[in-house]
């Protein structure tokens, strides 16, 4: 990645071409995002982690030569010698060799099953690894040595791949280097949170291979044992110094090439950059302080006085929806420095700033469990923080932190050294208008993304300093935005796509876009309610919405019938099972109490719908932007410690706002007292029992960005509740942007959480009739979809794999039975069978059926 920014640089600001440069590289692919290897696993390919411009290697005044690692130095003759016997001269050497990954001696580090996690190569084989274990019928253990940073990605990559994950941290808590011990006890309870087992104090003695081979289990120092079938290496990181020894350079105490604040090594011919380099008597395993080496190397090359600025050791995951981030001065070490903490283990939240003794200069933070300030506190180190600290700590909703004015100097994009000056300068010196344009002028987002909401938030506050209106428009056919055209829509009373963008579009030929035609088929949803396969209505939908049902990678979709509450009859339950058998679909219980059934043909939808209405099932609208589920625990009716009937009530909200299109999905959680077995609030509407009512929680959702639920209102009676949440619905349907969700609106509506209290319990727009009258319509007028799509020949017609052939089910599907079921074959197994072989899978010769 280093070597990677240095080309970058050189190629950028060596207008002359002064600089013809050579890369010689050990893996056979051009450089690629480590720090994003994890997703790897959620289905990305290595060629979608290559960085930057693939124009960059075709410049003819750079070479890349993969697969060639540099074996030897000659100093003296200023040349490298490579693996494949080739022998470059160069003017300047620069050593970008990285870091290898530390395997500690110990028995058994040999046996098949152990790996290390470091690179593309590393990462595949490891997935491979567990695939192959997986598709032998096994539940695959996994353990993972160290508890760092890189050890929880391991963790999270293997639990993305399906596997149980132990992490075994030899110190007292997790990501020791980076977060206290207080922040470490709330990452634990987060990680188990996942899933993710931990075990804290553990010294891994020795790995016992398994009677069948490969892993069988871990020895610790405590007499304990952890039984694995894969173990991941994640024990810490060694310099690759060795081209520096063999050619004679000085190496650190502990590694490293040393060099000076220029990059330079004791030879003035060679320089050393990132994780290789001791800079300062120590070597950074971090990208940032090694693209500041790569950008004073090219300065010093060119004739410039560039220095090492010092290392920015600010680090941030986001591991399944934990988010932790560390900058600064995080452990206090400073003398005299003051630490302001606020902790919330049940919310899972650790946050703590350190500050100069008289408690106004920002020294260093740890953010566990909501690290949303991160963006905004790491360019203020150093700095004088307005307003009372600890309001930079307190829960949204609180008294809220003063807004942050930037200084110019103040670093915005750490791993790009991009300051808040030259976000602003992009917009008022180079003209640029949205974030696109300031990333590609600066930089600044490009590399991990964690600035991109502060970057966001300096062009936008910049524009309006100039007097340039912030487009809001909800794509190039309509100048309105979403919250804009659905008050257009709505008073105007247009019902059909065609009439709204006549009316209020910019598009002559009327055609509209992906962006916009399922924005207005949402709104027309609520203010002109109808079918959404009805008329022109079906051409506006999503793929999912299309064809009422889920797709899925394979091409078959998935079908889910709502279950209101997760309350479900034995009959219902027989009912699903034996269309799951007839069909052959397989069979899983959601995160939302309700029932999947996986790999029904498009042609078998309208078969498999048949037959649960008939036995009174309804869709459950999984494929659309609208109410998911209302998850309930079993509250007051069969619980000891429940204080009010959650499921009635869960039942009771399911069915009243199913149907309910807004800009997008939306869960609710009823649990039965203040243990929180439903998990309320991490949803966009969290209910929770208590002695005297309800209390209603508002804007929360898991995700790639989770958010805990804020309190609206406390001790509601079930009528008030009731139209509470019919208000805050509606409300936010109305008004927010396409894709945006609850927790995101909330913050960006005028008053925030006080101002939605304010609209929908006191009414401070006169809007609340309204509201309430439109809620009353959306219940009168529900009707399921899929029973009026059945009683449609002219809707079901659209339900065919072909449409000159409809009665020929798609060729292109194929199972293999695993555990029990059908699952997707894998193109492996198709080949296979294609070539007329037969497919082994847990050990027995299967056949793929289609």
């Amino acid at each position: 990645m280093v070597a990677q920014r240095l080309v970058e640089a050189m190629r950028d600001r060596d207008t002359a071409g002064t600089w013809r440069i050579t890369v010689l590289a050990e893996e056979p692919r051009r450089p690629y995002d480590r720090v994003a290897l994890t997703s790897y696993f959620s289905g990305r390919d290595a060629d979608d982690l290559a960085l930057g411009d693939p124009a960059l290697w075709d410049d003819p005044l750079v070479t890349l030569r993969r697969d060639d690692k540099v074996v030897a130095v000659d100093r003296s003759a200023r040349t490298v010698t490579t693996a494949r016997g080739r022998t470059e001269r160069y003017d300047h050497l620069v050593l970008a060799t990285g870091s290898s990954a530390w395997v500690p001696p110990m028995e058994g580090m040999d046996l098949e099953g152990v790996f290390v996690y470091r690179t593309v190569d590393d990462v595949a084989a490891l997935r491979g690894y567990v695939e192959r274990l997986r598709e032998s019928g096994r539940v695959v253990r996994g353990a993972v040595l160290g508890g760092g940073l890189l050890g929880l990605e391991a963790a999270g990559a293997l639990q993305a791949l399906g596997a149980q994950a132990t992490v075994i941290q030899v110190g007292t808590h997790l990501m020791s280097t980076q977060v206290d011990l207080g922040g470490g006890e709330a990452l634990r309870r987060l990680i188990n949170g996942l899933g993710v087992g931990v075990r804290l104090n553990a010294m891994t003695t020795r790995i016992r291979p398994h009677r069948r081979g490969g892993v069988g289990r871990l020895d610790l120092a405590d007499g304990g044992r952890v039984d694995a079938d894969v173990v991941v290496v994640a024990a810490g990181v060694r310099p690759r110094d060795e081209l520096a020894r063999s050619s004679g350079l000085t190496v650190g105490e502990r590694g490293g090439v040393v060099v000076d604040d220029t990059c330079l090594t004791d030879d003035p011919h060679v320089s050393a950059v990132g994780e290789v380099a001791c800079i300062r008597g120590a070597c950074v395993g971090l990208v940032a302080p090694g693209y500041a080496m790569a950008e004073v190397t090219v300065d010093r090359l060119l004739g410039g006085a560039a220095q090492f600025p010092g290392a920015d050791t600010a680090t941030k995951l986001k591991l399944a929806g934990v988010d932790v981030a560390s900058f600064g001065d995080a452990f206090g070490t400073t003398p005299g420095a003051l630490e302001v903490v606020w902790a919330d283990p049940v919310a899972g939240v650790y946050k703590k700033l350190v500050l100069s003794d008289d408690a106004r200069t920002l020294l260093g933070g740890v953010l566990v469990g909501d690290a949303s300030a991160y963006a905004s506190l790491r360019p203020m180190l150093g700095r004088e923080l307005p307003g009372d600290p600890g309001a930079y700590l307190l829960p949204e909703g609180g008294a809220g932190a003063p807004d942050l004015e930037l200084p110019d100097d103040a670093g915005v994009c750490s791993c790009n050294n991009v300051t808040a000056g030259a976000v602003r300068a992009a917009v008022t010196e180079h003209g640029c208008t949205d974030v696109g344009a300031v990333k590609a002028c600066t930089r600044a987002g490009t590399s991990c993304g964690s600035c991109l909401p502060l970057v966001k938030k300096l062009v936008g506050t910049e524009l309006a300093k100039q007097g340039i209106t912030v487009s809001s428009a909800l794509c190039e056919h309509f100048a309105l935005s979403r919250a804009q055209l659905y008050d257009a829509v709505r008073v105007s009373g247009v019902a059909s796509f065609t009439d709204v963008i006549a009316r209020f579009g910019t598009d002559a030929a009327g055609r509209g876009c992906d962006i916009c035609k399922p924005a207005v088929a949402s709104i027309l949803a609520t203010t002109a309610p109808a079918h959404v396969l009805e008329g022109e209505r079906a051409a506006l939908q999503d793929t999912n919405d299309h064809v009422m049902a889920n797709l899925q990678k394979d091409g078959s979709y998935s079908v889910v019938p709502r279950i209101p509450g997760g309350e479900v009859t034995p009959e219902g339950l027989i009912a699903i099972g034996e269309v799951a058998k007839d069909f052959g679909l397989y069979t899983k219980i959601t995160g939302g109490q309700r029932i999947d059934l996986f790999g029904a043909r498009i042609d078998q939808l309208p078969a498999v719908w048949q037959r649960l209405v008939d036995a009174g099932f309804e869709s459950g609208h999984a494929y659309g932007k609208s109410l998911r589920t209302v998850k309930s625990c079993v509250g007051s009716t069969w619980c000891r410690f429940g204080v009010q009937d959650s499921v009635a009530l869960a039942v009771l909200l399911e069915l009243r706002y199913r149907g309910l299109r807004s800009p997008h999905k939306i869960k609710l959680g009823v649990s039965g007292c203040a243990r929180e077995c439903a998990e309320a609030r991490g949803k966009d509407v969290g209910v929770i029992a208590t002695d005297k009512g309800w209390n209603v929680y508002v804007g929360g959702n898991g995700g790639f960005t989770p958010r805990h639920a804020r309190l609206l209102a406390e001790d509601l009676d079930t009528e008030t509740l009731i139209r509470t949440i019919d208000r805050f619905l509606l409300y936010y349907v109305r008004t927010a942007d396409r894709l945006q969700r609850t927790a995101p609106w909330v913050d960006e509506v005028e008053g925030g959480l006080e101002g939605v209290r304010a609209v929908v319990m006191d009414d401070s727009l006169g809007i609340c009739a309204d509201l309430d009258e439109q809620m009353a319509r959306h219940v009168e007028d529900y009707t399921d979809e899929w029973r009026a799509t059945l009683e449609d020949p002219e809707k079901l017609r659209r339900f065919a794999s072909f449409v000159n052939a409809p009665e020929v089910p798609d060729p292109s599907l194929a199972y293999v039975p695993e555990r029990g079921q059908a699952r997707p074959a894998t193109p492996d197994e198709r080949a296979a069978a294609e070539r007329g072989e037969p497919v082994l899978v847990a050990g027995t010769t299967l056949e793929v059926r289609a």
